[in-house]
């Protein structure tokens, strides 16, 4: 096995394979998030969209690998991973943390002339927009305040002591990684973007994610929909529906 094929295989799922399909999502998930958060999603585009989503180190079936606790270089190691997939169009969706990672993927994407046809930002102000965080500083009972305040962690998580142990290392870094994150100025990719948000997220307020718009020479539209920082998981069919439509005309070109 080549070392670009191991490192694909180490941090991409298929959960449903689509060889016939015309275009690849690539999913980015959340601050302590993992790859099958998007296993809906997956089964939901499938199989004209075939869906790529990105298993971060420190989770899961890696748990027991050390977490990348900064953007940039999670976001080297992505592009990394997606090398030789450029057989056809790609697009990119980032949750949160996944939104501005997807972000500097689309930038060294389009440093490698792989130009990405899309890219969704949910949940997550526009890189510009820095507010002082620190989440990743506060002890183990701060960070589980936080995910608390947010309700995107699983109950069943938060209330086992055993998975938390596990879980809780990997958060803290991805908080650290984002909480740290400061982009280039000036910089912007060349296709569009599409931004979701929804109307009471703590996290980004309508007029932060909004400023998505500075950071590309294309379009930007946003959509606002009911809910948190979390909103995605009451809209569902809403949020999918926005997929489908910006991604599969470019599919049948």
């Amino acid at each position: 096995m080549t070392s670009i094929a191991a490192d694909a295989e180490a941090w991409i799922r298929r959960y449903e394979k689509s060889p016939d399909s015309a275009l690849r999502l690539v999913c980015l998930p959340y601050a302590g998030g993992s790859a099958s958060y998007f296993f809906p999603v997956a089964k939901a585009l499938a199989p004209s969209i075939e869906v790529l989503a990105i298993q971060y180190p420190g989770r899961q079936d890696r748990h027991r690998e050390p977490c990348i606790d900064d953007i940039g270089k999670l976001a080297d190691a992505v592009v990394g991973a997606l090398e030789g997939l450029d057989d056809k169009p790609l697009a990119l969706f980032g949750h949160s943390m996944g939104a501005t990672l997807s972000y500097e993927v689309a930038l060294r994407l389009e440093k490698r002339k792989v130009m990405p046809v899309r890219l969704f930002v949910s949940g997550r102000r526009a890189p510009s927009r820095v507010r002082e965080e620190s989440v990743h500083q506060r002890d183990d009972a701060g960070v589980l305040e936080e995910l608390r305040m947010l309700n995107g962690t699983n109950g069943e998580v938060l209330e086992n002591e055993e998975l938390l142990r596990m879980a809780l290392p990997a958060i803290r870094g991805d908080y650290r990684a984002i909480e740290s994150y400061r982009c280039e100025p000036g910089r912007r990719i060349s296709c569009p973007i599409t931004a979701l948000t929804g109307d009471a997220d703590p996290r980004a307020s309508v007029d932060e994610v909004r400023d998505w718009e500075k950071h590309t020479t294309a379009e930007m539209d946003l959509t606002v929909l009911s809910g948190g920082h979390f909103f995605l998981n009451d809209h569902v069919p809403q949020v999918l529906k926005i997929i489908s439509e910006r991604l599969l005309p470019v599919t049948r070109s």
